[in-house]
């Protein structure tokens, strides 16, 4: 996009944006991420600025298991623990056998062991809670970047999110 000129680089420290012929001629420091080609090392943009802004895609995410692991942030919604996707399963809140539905507002995360103990009780029968309501997603799939994936410079362009712990119940 840089390149059509359909879109700016902006240096998070000053703001000032550049072309992509200004940005390849900007110095880049060794430890800094950067695209390489056969011919050209340019830095890794971090932040970009559209030259024409029409609107934000409105899709909506789908209901699949990949982002309901980003949307619960690979988090057990019960215990709180962060764990690896084969120490996490999707639990029915209302179990199917009690006409559960496996949808957005339905469906968390739990480990291996909070499920285990759960089986197919409401959370009332087992005493458990939850971390966060179980809801549709507001980001859409091209957008969605786990809260530790974002970078520090989007800060200062794109509202804070929190990242959730068993504190934040």
């Amino acid at each position: 996009m840089v390149f059509r000129d359909a879109a700016r680089i902006v240096s998070p420290e000053t703001l000032a944006t550049f072309t992509f012929t200004e940005w390849i001629e900007q110095p880049i420091p060794s430890n800094e991420p950067a695209i390489r080609s056969p011919s050209i090392r340019i830095a890794a943009p971090e932040v970009v600025l559209l030259a024409r802004y029409d609107r934000v895609p409105s899709h909506e995410a789908p209901f699949t298991r990949r982002n309901l692991f980003l949307r619960d942030d690979f988090t057990c919604q019960y215990c709180g623990r962060r764990c690896t996707t084969d120490h996490l399963s999707v639990d029915h809140v209302l179990p199917r056998s009690r006409g559960g539905s496996t949808s957005w507002e339905n469906c968390v995360l739990a480990c291996v062991g909070c499920n285990a103990r759960k089986a197919d009780r409401t959370l009332k029968e087992v005493g458990f809670h939850l971390l966060r309501n179980p809801v549709r997603p507001r980001w859409t799939p091209y957008l969605n970047l786990r809260p530790s994936q974002r970078m520090d410079s989007w800060s200062r362009f794109a509202p804070e999110h929190k990242r959730r712990t068993a504190s934040n119940s």
